[in-house]
């Protein structure tokens, strides 16, 4: 047996017919026509943001503020006053108050999120659970998880950006 492709036996003829010749013609100049016509594609000018690379970046800032939250213990009750925000969120926390400033700033992004967000960002990122031991707490499949994590890390930097808890290197 031989590994080579047989064809059947084709019959052609040797010129075309004057009448499909002009056919294939009149199709070939109908499409120029329609593609001179056509408005030329939408060329994009920058491509879209991306935040996948500052996804460790976030899950940093997240350690952080865990540790932040139980150091201040989330009894702002201990101040005996409010505490608004001021741009301590920006350097090191040095005082209790610093601390408190940043828990209250990052919970501020977090309520920012959507509801399935934050829970996935709380089991996966803070809480360390794997992705398939979130989806039955969750009530959504491994899969469905594995795919929005990314997504909801990349929605919390850039929601991190914007109220300058994470500045990125320029």
């Amino acid at each position: 047996m031989s590994a080579a492709l047989s064809l059947p036996l084709v019959w052609a003829r040797a010129t075309p017919a004057p009448q499909l010749l002009s056919s294939a013609v009149h199709h070939i100049q109908r499409r120029q026509l329609q593609a001179a016509q056509a408005p030329p594609p939408h060329q994009e000018e920058d491509p879209a943001p991306t935040w996948a690379f500052y996804r460790k970046h976030t899950e940093k800032l997240l350690k952080r503020y865990l540790y932040a939250s139980m150091q201040v213990g989330r009894s702002p009750s201990i101040l005996g006053e409010s505490v608004d925000r001021g741009w301590v969120s920006s350097r090191k926390v040095r005082t209790f108050e610093d601390a408190l400033i940043f828990v209250l700033d990052v919970e501020r992004c977090l309520n920012k999120l959507t509801i399935i967000d934050r829970q996935l960002i709380t089991r996966v990122l803070i809480q360390e659970y794997t992705h398939s031991e979130t989806a039955p707490l969750l009530g959504l499949s491994t899969r469905t998880v594995c795919n929005r994590v990314p997504q909801a890390t990349d929605r919390l930097t850039e929601i991190f950006v914007a109220s300058d808890l994470l500045d990125l290197p320029d």
